[in-house]
């Protein structure tokens, strides 16, 4: 980490917090409101629709500021945000406080892959992105632990406790950064001016953001549909979806890096697909699961959990490293903040969509996740013709110059 522990230890700080509500947004709206799981899902869907517009400016103030001072910002907005959840009590507060916090998520991760690609050195993205993902779901797992309390606990006072820790994580984040040095792109003062035309005529990288959108609904089902799965659909005891959540955020914490050597010298495009198949075969686990007595089903769903991680270890370093290198360097934050969009899709759709499905069906929802993967895995294939930083194989340069270094 070198120079750059203060801000590892913010993005640590971050996702303990985001670890410790993740896991229970749904539940929390359930037991805190009176609002019916589908009224949550739009609730939390409809937030997303009104942020997706902050993801064009948030990238066009990432570019003149710099991405240490909206990440700041982002910072300040969450905790707002996470603290006015205390008070929502209706679809219309719930989105609303929910917009808000869409809003400083979107300014700190918009500016995050900026900072990450500027502290890496070329060949070393893959092992950047990976190292500070692992350090991510290492944050998530600890929240996960406590989680999974919360929710054994399952009274009032337990659910805003998760409520207050978290909004308290954003401020320490916030401290953290304040000495973080700013990395800022400064342009020549004879530089053409660009701006949104340039990057949107960029086909090439919208075909990218595309292909992005099927790993998106992927990672979304650990937020938005496996909680409602085990505990309501299933009726599984609820400490098994701490128990999932801390399982899956453990394996990346410790098995990122080994995933990240694994994968170098595999073309990008190919562990992109790679991603989408493993996350086929946790859904057809998570299926099999509902038709089984309780403790096998707890014993599937857990595998199913490690092998869901599994694609995610694969395809988030992999897609994170492509956008960041595809981007020219003075247009990055735009270029990230397009990239970024497909998460706020992804959000605007998902906990609709998935809360529909669930409510249509036991298996309904797994047999279209299931579709949207493969076709995702086939269309990403054919990326590299179009965007050669997708054709490019994996690099990991510690692994790289080990022989040399011996």
């Amino acid at each position: 980490m070198g120079e750059h522990r203060r801000f590892v230890a913010a993005i640590v700080a971050d996702t303990v917090g985001s670890g410790l509500f993740m896991p229970i947004t749904l539940l929390y709206f359930l037991a805190m409101t009176d609002l019916s799981l589908v009224q949550v899902g739009s609730a939390l869907s409809l937030s997303a629709v009104l942020t997706m517009p902050g993801a064009f400016v948030i990238g066009s103030l990432v570019d003149r500021f710099g991405p240490r001072k909206m990440m700041l910002i982002g910072n300040l907005v969450q905790a707002a945000g996470m603290a006015a959840y205390l008070w929502a009590d209706s679809l219309l507060a719930v989105a609303l406080w929910t917009a808000l916090l869409n809003l400083g998520r979107q300014s700190f991760w918009g500016s995050f892959g900026n900072v990450v690609t500027a502290i890496s050195a070329p060949g070393e993205r893959e092992l950047w992105f990976g190292f500070l993902q692992a350090v991510r779901n290492l944050g998530y797992s600890v929240g996960g632990v406590l989680a999974g309390l919360a929710l054994q606990v399952g009274t009032d006072v337990a659910y805003q406790s998760v409520v207050v820790v978290n909004a308290v994580t954003f401020v320490v984040a916030f401290v953290l950064l304040l000495d973080v040095p700013d990395h800022r792109v400064v342009h020549p003062a004879d530089a053409p001016v660009e701006g949104w035309g340039v990057v949107l005529r960029d086909t090439a990288y919208l075909r990218l953001v595309l292909g992005q959108l099927g790993f998106v609904a992927g990672m979304m089902v650990l937020n938005f549909a496996l909680p409602v799965y085990v505990a309501e659909t299933i009726d599984l005891p609820g400490w098994v979806v701490g128990a999932i959540f801390t399982l899956n955020t453990t394996l990346v914490g410790l098995g990122q890096g080994l995933v990240v050597r694994r994968m170098t010298g595999r073309v990008r495009a190919r562990m992109m697909g790679l991603a989408q198949l493993t996350f086929v075969v946790a859904y057809a686990l998570f299926v099999v699961a509902g038709w089984l007595p309780v403790w096998l089903a707890i014993v599937v769903m857990l595998v199913g959990a490690a092998i869901y991680t599994a694609g995610e270890l694969t395809g988030g370093p992999v897609f994170s490293a492509t956008a960041a290198e595809a981007a020219p360097d003075h247009l990055r934050g735009r270029y990230l903040g397009l990239f970024q969009l497909s998460w706020g899709l992804g959000g605007a759709v998902t906990p609709v969509a998935f809360t529909w499905l669930l409510a249509h069906g036991q298996t309904t929802l797994w047999w279209v996740l299931a579709l949207v993967a493969l076709a995702s895995a086939a269309y990403l294939q054919r990326l590299p013709q179009v965007l050669p930083a997708a054709g490019r194989r994996v690099t990991n340069r510690v692994e790289e110059e080990a022989p040399e270094a011996a």
